[in-house]
Protein backbone atom coordinates (compact mmCIF):
# COMPACT_ATOMS: atom_id res chain seq x y z
CA UNK A 1 0.00 0.00 0.00
CA UNK A 2 2.98 1.72 0.34
CA UNK A 3 3.95 4.75 2.98
CA UNK A 4 1.35 6.50 4.81
CA UNK A 5 0.36 10.34 2.76
CA UNK A 6 -1.26 12.11 5.59
CA UNK A 7 -0.95 15.98 7.05
CA UNK A 8 -0.08 14.49 10.31
CA UNK A 9 3.01 12.69 9.47
CA UNK A 10 6.67 13.85 9.93
CA UNK A 11 7.63 14.97 6.14
CA UNK A 12 10.40 13.05 4.50
CA UNK A 13 13.10 15.25 2.88
CA UNK A 14 11.60 13.37 -0.34
CA UNK A 15 9.03 15.32 -0.01
CA UNK A 16 10.69 18.18 -0.88
CA UNK A 17 12.20 16.65 -3.61
CA UNK A 18 9.01 15.32 -5.31
CA UNK A 19 8.21 18.79 -5.69
CA UNK A 20 11.18 20.75 -6.80
CA UNK A 21 11.17 17.39 -9.53
CA UNK A 22 7.54 18.18 -10.13
CA UNK A 23 8.32 22.04 -10.69
CA UNK A 24 11.68 21.62 -12.87
CA UNK A 25 9.77 19.06 -15.18
CA UNK A 26 7.39 19.93 -18.46
CA UNK A 27 4.23 19.53 -16.63
CA UNK A 28 5.15 22.41 -14.40
CA UNK A 29 5.83 24.35 -17.64
CA UNK A 30 2.90 27.13 -17.55
CA UNK A 31 3.41 27.21 -13.10
CA UNK A 32 4.91 30.94 -12.95
CA UNK A 33 5.27 33.13 -9.27
CA UNK A 34 3.03 30.23 -7.23
CA UNK A 35 4.50 29.38 -3.64
CA UNK A 36 3.94 25.43 -3.35
CA UNK A 37 3.60 25.25 0.27
CA UNK A 38 5.20 21.68 1.10
CA UNK A 39 3.90 21.26 4.87
CA UNK A 40 1.94 18.37 5.07
CA UNK A 41 -0.60 20.68 5.29
CA UNK A 42 0.18 22.09 8.34
CA UNK A 43 -0.62 25.34 7.35
CA UNK A 44 -4.32 25.09 6.49
CA UNK A 45 -4.44 23.65 10.37
CA UNK A 46 -2.69 26.41 11.68
CA UNK A 47 -3.23 29.60 9.55
CA UNK A 48 -0.32 32.36 10.09
CA UNK A 49 1.99 29.21 12.55
CA UNK A 50 5.64 29.92 12.26
CA UNK A 51 7.46 26.31 12.67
Amino acid sequence: MGRQRSRWRVGHPDDVVNAAVFLTSDEAAYITGANLVVDGGWSAVLPGATV
